[in-house]
């Protein structure tokens, strides 16, 4: 599954590219939503991932703004694997309350790391609590690529995905080797992390490859 990767503040043009997908993260640190606009856009039927970066909010508002995101339907909440530990243990107790599943990621936006600590991160993540790992790291060699790809063999639920240009065909391959879903970017506006495919080329792609692999099958 493809998820969509929203920072649109427009609540109207929000909705009209929830209208268009199946799945989308709502980048609630980049939106500006209020808790009204929280209430309307996580009502909406397609699956919703909320997330709200710290930098530009503090706990206590990114408390806030995913708390209304459960409440009102969202299906997946995001939260960074350094998270304080009082702010970890409210998210995931608002989380079991509304059935809510729990996203633990990490993000390095400068490197990857090497394998075993990867492997450790990803491990620390279901140790908090996660219904899903995540894992997104900068990529600057084919090498940083096979590390990331190959933590599907760990076979949880789990995203790990390459940041930059490099990085991009982690972004394709991800659905192939088991990952619970990847992200692109909306077709119109900007990308919310390095390397982001639109989601119209990503879809096309992802396509043209499941066919491909099913005329395979059939060949034998």
């Amino acid at each position: 599954m493809i998820c969509v990767a929203i920072s649109e503040p427009d609540v109207i043009k929000c909705m009209h590219t929830l209208d268009k997908v199946e799945m989308a993260e709502i980048r609630l640190d980049l939106t500006g939503f209020n808790n009204n606009d929280i209430s309307r856009v996580f009502s909406h039927p397609a699956i919703t991932i909320a997330t709200c970066r710290p930098g530009t909010t503090g706990d206590k508002e990114q408390l806030g703004k995913l708390k209304a995101a459960m409440m009102a339907g969202a299906h997946y909440v995001d939260i960074e694997i350094d998270a304080g530990k009082k702010q970890l243990e409210e998210i995931k107790a608002c989380a079991h309350k509304y059935n809510t599943k729990i996203i633990i990621s990490y993000h390095n936006f400068n490197e990857t790391p090497g394998l075993q600590d990867l492997y450790s991160i990803v491990e620390t993540c279901y140790e908090l609590g996660a219904d899903v790992a995540k894992i997104a790291t900068m990529v600057n060699s084919n090498a940083d690529n096979a590390r990331i790809l190959s933590l599907y063999n760990i076979q949880k639920p789990l995203v790990a995905l390459g940041m930059g240009h490099i990085g991009m065909i982690t972004r394709l391959m991800a659905p192939f080797l088991g990952a619970e879903f990847t992200f692109a970017s909306m077709d119109e506006g900007e990308p919310t992390a390095p390397g982001q495919i639109g989601y119209g080329e990503m879809k096309q792609i992802v396509k043209f490859l499941n066919e491909t692999l099913e005329r395979e099958k059939g060949t034998g």
